[in-house]
């Protein structure tokens, strides 16, 4: 199969591609039947299915491509018939797996290791809970590959976006991006995203992290699992996120990854069209008829250990033995939808659930009245809609789950035409566990912690004898948000946020990095390149005079490295570089001038701009200057207390006190909440120090105050001044620098030598240090490559010297 639009073999385009959305899930949204006796496979779209409910937000000629599993076993002989029939028939490409290959993937790694640590199961012991796998994680890793491989047979990357739904998929992102590094790709996950005290005892958590960043947008229901997300990339990975304009992007390597914070809905005209069937109809008056009399308490839930059934019949335990005035007047009707995994647990959950209601049963019940009613099979869809309209309350009390569409179902169907008095306003109750994802946006509801029984019992108790007008309120608002904010409204939301999050995908250059599931894409400036020693050496020996700039840490010292005196390496280099003449050699860093000129004292010729300019001196036989007007120390009496006070109350923070600066570090301190008290302190100081003539500016991991107008770019700019003024105009500047404040000195450089007063133009080379968004134009990867590029200059000055020795004792033989 070829990209859409191409011949294979040849370059000519039939036609202009055409955008579409391909859409891509564990399974299709088609219903598959194989025929008994003719051995033939007949298909149907499952109406119910979310991917197919989604095209409801796009234009009716919107292309939709779906990629996906059948719900059914085809063998080996039968896949490419079946490929071809779901391809021309239903826009599908079916991803086959092996039997094994299925089974440990689905059931084993997606159904019994993600799913119950998502849900905040820890598989402490055997019994409860499988423990991690290696070789199903492997078997998750083949499987989305096989994803990736169908959908890069079908896929025009340049004109197409992909959607990508849910946990089974998360590493699927990775071996797209690494085939098309600008492929539009979007993920929305529909279960929660633990905490990342939870996420973090996942051995592969990296990899998985890694998968979901290789996206373009993340949508998640909640901002809770957003925040853990964010969380996580925080912690595991270092990076930091930040809101634009009402929009949460992360930085991963110049690609700003963004995240999306929308729950799903429901689909509006599907609900209705079974409700205003005949048997739906029917039904209602049958459950009206049969529970006359008395309030009608509705729950739906899988059987599963997450959903609280057990301590839903608790709490209505807990209920009659309280209200005993609504003994013989309360009816719960539990539908148990068939579990969708088995196992231990499952077998335990439903056992409880039977137990404990033949309990109540027997205890409140007599023989023309059963508390408890249980609906243990498969309930069809118009019989679930009956009982939502008929139901005077809906109790979910899941103990953690994604979103649950229950309440949203329940609140269409009493809003529906087919209740036996059509005029009657409509009224609706809910009583909702404060652990699913669709209790922030039912603001209406009663919230519930579902571990205490005895608060249930009570919300349970104040929805029954809730006035009529209050219900009808709350039932109003519910029915306006979830009619405004269905499933096409999600989907055409989400949409638009992974367009405005792709626009810029040809602006920029994009390098793969990285081997196996840690590949990520670098996106960087199209004119950002990396610095070789042969392109700067042929500038370097025209010039007649150079000015050079070098950040210390970071730049000639590792970051990483526990002692941060220069090495013997470091200092040769500086010396080559210093003893040429034409040079102007200083370092420029915010470390104090005392460490700094006792570490570099064998380079005599060099100049130093200690704590970011504030302190300068031209070599070591020059006293240390300051051009900065003496602001008094009257401000650090303001400052410090402040600072000790935020560092007490931070576990891993530290002050770090210099002659122009006090700075405070959280770079030990735990990554959240040292965010957190940054900002904090950044406020607390501006506000104290607002008439003060200092500045207080938050970095990688501090908050900095000192005096105005102290800078790397300032002070860079002084030395070009000053040389300018001396009649030694530069005609090369070298600036290389790592972190942000260097970024100001790349800056302060470019505007300093374009000023026209100074009447200059030299050759400039900002280079930064790691391939990272930058106001450099070069970069070079690392400290190792500095100093290979520093060396090469150094090199070519001693050429230059001897071939000017060579040349003047040539001309005196003559």
């Amino acid at each position: 199969m070829t990209v859409p639009g191409t011949i294979s073999g040849s370059s000519e385009v039939t036609s202009s591609p055409r955008e579409r959305k391909i859409i891509v899930a564990n399974t299709l949204p088609l219903q598959s039947k194989r025929d008994s006796e003719t051995g033939k496979w007949s298909f149907s779209w499952d109406e119910d299915s979310l991917q197919l409910q989604l095209k409801d937000g796009f234009p009716p000629d919107t292309e939709f491509l779906y990629v996906g599993s059948l719900n059914a076993h085809v063998e080996p002989n039968e896949q490419e018939a079946v490929s071809q029939t779901l391809l021309t028939s239903f826009n599908s490409v079916a991803t086959f797996l092996p039997k094994d290959l299925q089974e440990m993937y689905y059931r084993g790694f997606c159904k019994h290791q993600l799913w119950p640590l998502f849900h905040y199961m820890l598989p402490m012991f055997p019994d409860h809970g499988d423990r991690f796998d290696r070789k199903l994680w492997q078997a998750y890793v083949s499987a989305n590959k096989i994803f990736s491989d169908r959908v890069m047979e079908v896929i025009n990357p340049e004109d197409d976006y992909v959607w990508i739904q849910d946990y089974h998929l998360m590493v699927l992102p990775t071996f797209l991006r690494k085939r098309f590094n600008r492929i539009k790709l979007g993920f929305f996950l529909h279960s929660p995203f633990p905490s990342s005290e939870i996420y973090r005892t996942l051995p592969v958590r990296d990899e998985i992290l890694r998968g979901l960043l290789n996206c373009d947008l993340i949508g998640f229901h909640t901002f809770d699992y957003a925040r853990h997300f964010l969380s996580c990339c925080s912690r595991m990975l270092g990076l930091n996120y930040q809101s634009k304009r009402g929009h949460i992007g992360l930085d991963y390597f110049g690609r700003t990854v963004f995240i999306k914070i929308l729950p799903v809905g429901v689909h509006m005209g599907r609900l209705e069209s079974v409700l205003n069937l005949p048997s739906a109809a029917a039904k209602i008056k049958e459950i009206q008829e049969e529970f006359k009399g008395k309030k009608l308490v509705l729950g739906i839930d899988d059987m599963d250990i997450f959903k609280g059934i057990s301590l839903k019949l608790l709490a209505m335990e807990s209920l009659f033995e309280t209200y005993w005035h609504l003994r013989g007047k309360v009816v719960l009707v539990q539908i148990v939808n068939p579990a969708r995994t088995s196992g231990k647990d499952v077998e335990e959950a439903k056992r409880e659930t039977y137990v404990t209601a033949k309990r109540i049963n027997e205890r409140y019940g007599s023989l023309d009245y059963k508390p408890i009613v249980l609906i243990d099979r498969l309930v069809p869809r118009y019989e679930k809609s009956a009982y939502y309209a008929a139901a005077d309350c809906c109790l979910v009390n899941a103990v953690r789950d994604g979103m649950n569409l229950v309440p949203y179902k329940y609140i269409v169907c009493r809003q529906g035409g087919s209740l036996v008095n059509d005029s009657s306003p409509r009224t609706s109750t809910l009583v909702v566990s404060e652990f699913i994802g669709c209790s922030p946006s039912l603001s209406g509801a009663i919230r519930v912690n579902p571990w205490d029984v005895d608060d249930v019992a009570q919300a349970v108790n104040s929805a029954l004898k809730m006035s009529e007008a209050e219900k009808q309120l709350r039932h109003e608002k519910h029915y306006h948000y979830i009619s405004t904010h269905d499933v096409g409204y999600w989907a055409k939301s989400f949409m638009q946020d992974l367009e405005r999050a792709c626009k810029d995908h040809y602006s920029k250059r994009c390098w793969g990095i990285g081997f196996g599931l840690g590949f990520r894409v670098l996106s960087l400036s199209p004119s950002f390149r990396k610095l070789s020693v042969e392109h700067i050496v042929p500038v370097y020996r025209k010039a007649q005079r150079r000015a050079i700039f070098l950040d210390y840490d970071g730049t000639l010292v590792p970051e990483s490295s526990i002692t941060q005196d220069p090495s013997a390496e470091v200092l040769s280099v500086l010396k080559a570089l210093c003893e040429d003449d034409k040079n102007t050699v200083f370092i420029v860093s915010g470390r104090g001038p005392e460490s700094l000129s006792e570490w570099l004292s064998p380079c005599e010729n060099l100049g130093i701009a200690a704590e970011h300019g504030y302190f300068i001196r031209w070599n070591s036989k020059k006293e240390w200057e300051t051009c900065y007007a003496s602001t008094g120390t009257e401000w650090k009496a303001m400052v410090e207390p402040v600072m000790r006070s935020y560092m007490e109350a931070t576990d891993g923070s530290s002050i770090e006190f210099k002659e122009s600066a006090l700075v405070w570090h959280h770079q030990d301190a735990d990554p959240d909440f040292g965010s957190c008290q940054a900002k904090e302190l950044l406020d607390h100081l501006e506000s104290v120090l607002a008439n003060e003539p200092v500045v207080v500016k938050k970095g990688q991991h501090i908050v900095e105050v000192k005096p105005q107008g102290v800078s790397k770019g300032l002070a860079a700019e002084k030395v070009i001044r000053e040389m300018v003024e001396r009649g030694e105009p530069p005609e090369m500047v070298i600036c290389i620098g790592d972190d942000r404040s260097d970024e100001d000195m790349f800056e302060g450089m470019l505007s300093t030598v374009t000023n026209p007063e100074l009447l200059i133009q030299p050759e400039v080379f900002a280079c930064t240090v790691g391939r990272k968004p930058s106001k450099a134009k070069y970069f070079l990867d690392d400290v190792a490559d500095v100093l290979k590029l520093l060396k090469g200059l150094g090199d070519s000055s001693s050429s230059l010297k001897t071939t000017s020795h060579t040349e003047v004792a040539f001309e005196s033989i003559i």
